[in-house]
């Protein structure tokens, strides 16, 4: 589903004189301008629309991100902050005139500190050399995402990203001990701290994280390493149904000591798509009712193997599991995780789709997504939608599709019902992926009258002007 951008008056001159005192605060391959825009900026991953910006800024230093700002903001000019451009709600998308303000130029390692277990990297640096930055020094970063070769930290931080090691380690915020954000005035906040324990106040960084770049930019962090993993003990479990699901995970947590490192499940119609569709061979038979993909990251995984499969045994016999395939070598870890990430070549086929990230309870997901499922069959018969998720963090993704050509009344029918259900079960419109424009007109769903009005006035506050990403989250 789109949604419009703000409309943003436009004044040539005033304009012009922006885009000279950008010019002015930037190297020359620090703006781009006309036709030097490329497609990149002007779009991320979520299919919204993107506009024409005034220009594109790529500041290399904090300095000069301060003086991108403190321009924008002289002029009352909207700013578009831009990370690797791989979110899913539109959080990135430029404006029509407005500035673009890439992290891009900003990259880099600058500080594996072992002793504190902490990385100092720049915000515009790619989660996956992060991750390999961490490996080479003994330590694993845990954030992990299918885009973890183009997402940017700072983007990252900025939704508040998610992805596959949550049940373990927690989500972006858990991983983040320090920031340093530039506010909408230029000023530059430094919060660099490597400590796990600093309670000397409100923790301001939290302000910054999950909050799409409507209230500044992030342009370094500093980062919680944790003890490095030299493999993994993985198991792809077929189970009767989800009540048994929460029976696993809860043994397998007590069991192998808070351990589990993911907990995916697959409904039956994503299992079947990902081994015909996705291409993916099949480890176990489709005609089970539900998938778990679990695994136990550790650094000695062989030792490790008894246990975990002492975890699988007790499941069989208990009637909860119905069949398991465990990982003999690394090949077929891969595989397994192969299913679970077959996601993208299932939307090609399936084109064009609606893709949900929602939460429940963890105690209501299964009753969740049979309403879900109730609503297709019922009133959306012959479009499928595919149930996937990760059950530790009660996130379930859904796609649905292909769509009919009908001008997005179906689409729009769906997601009214489908939210509505989220509601309904106290959920979230938005699990990992952000609001941005894709979900802001459900919100409300999420988020009572007096927490939207409690985040309008920190918007006030800190932005006053508002020119920080304006239209994304909220409507000011």
């Amino acid at each position: 589903m789109t949604h419009s951008q703000p409309a943003i008056a436009f004044d040539p001159v005033q304009a012009q004189t922006v885009v000279q005192a950008l010019r002015d605060c930037l190297d020359p391959a620090g703006l781009l301008t006309g036709d030097d825009i490329g497609a990149r900026y002007l779009t991320d991953w979520s299919g919204e629309p993107g506009q024409m910006p005034l220009a594109v800024a790529r500041p290399s230093t904090t300095e000069q991100v301060a003086a991108v700002l403190k321009v924008c903001t002289a002029h009352s000019w909207p700013v578009v902050p831009q990370g690797g451009l791989t979110g899913l709600a539109g959080g990135a998308v430029p404006a029509q005139h407005a500035v673009a303000l890439s992290l891009d130029r900003m990259s880099g390692i600058e500080a594996i500190d072992t002793a504190n277990a902490t990385l100092t990297v720049l915000a515009g640096t790619p989660l996956q050399t992060i991750q390999e930055a961490a490996e080479g020094a003994g330590f694993f970063f845990p954030l992990d995402l299918g885009a973890r070769g183009s997402c940017q930290i700072g983007g990252n931080i900025g939704t508040n990203a998610g992805g596959n090691r949550v049940i373990r380690y927690g989500m972006t915020r858990d991983l983040v001990l320090g920031l340093e954000v530039v506010l909408p005035d230029g000023t530059v906040l430094s919060m660099m701290n490597k400590m796990i324990k600093n309670n000397a106040g409100p923790d301001l960084k939290g302000l910054f994280i999950g909050t799409e770049g409507t209230l500044g930019v992030v342009t370094r962090a500093v980062l919680r390493l944790h003890p490095g993993v030299k493999g993994a003990n993985t198991a792809l479990v077929a189970v009767s149904d989800f009540d048994a699901v929460i029976k696993l995970l809860r043994h397998a947590q007590q069991q192998l000591s808070g351990r589990v490192s993911a907990f995916e499940v697959m409904w039956s119609d994503y299992y079947r798509c990902a081994t015909t569709a996705g291409g993916i061979r099949a480890p176990l038979p489709s005609d089970y009712p539900i998938y778990v993909l679990m695994d136990m990251q550790g650094s000695e995984p062989e030792a490790s193997a008894p246990l975990f499969e002492s975890v699988l045994e007790h499941a069989l016999a208990q009637g909860w599991a119905l069949d398991a395939a465990v990982a003999q070598s690394h090949a077929d870890t891969l595989a397994f995780w192969a299913l679970r990430d077959s996601i993208g070549e299932m939307l090609k086929t399936f084109a064009p789709t609606i893709n949900f990230d929602v939460s429940f309870p963890i105690s209501l997901m299964g009753e969740g997504v049979e309403r879900l499922r109730q609503i297709m069959d019922t009133q959306f018969p012959g479009i499928q939608a595919m149930y996937f998720g990760h059950v530790g963090d009660g996130n379930v993704h859904i796609v649905v599709g292909p769509l009919p050509d009908d001008a997005r009344k179906t689409e729009h029918a769906i997601e009214d019902a489908f939210y509505q259900v989220t509601a309904a079960l106290e959920g979230s419109v938005s699990a990992e992926h952000g609001i941005g424009l894709h979900k802001k007109p459900y919100l409300h769903y999420s988020r009572t009258p007096e927490e939207l009005a409690l985040i309008r006035t920190l918007k006030q506050a800190i932005d006053p002007k508002g020119i920080m990403n304006p239209g994304k989250i909220l409507s000011m």
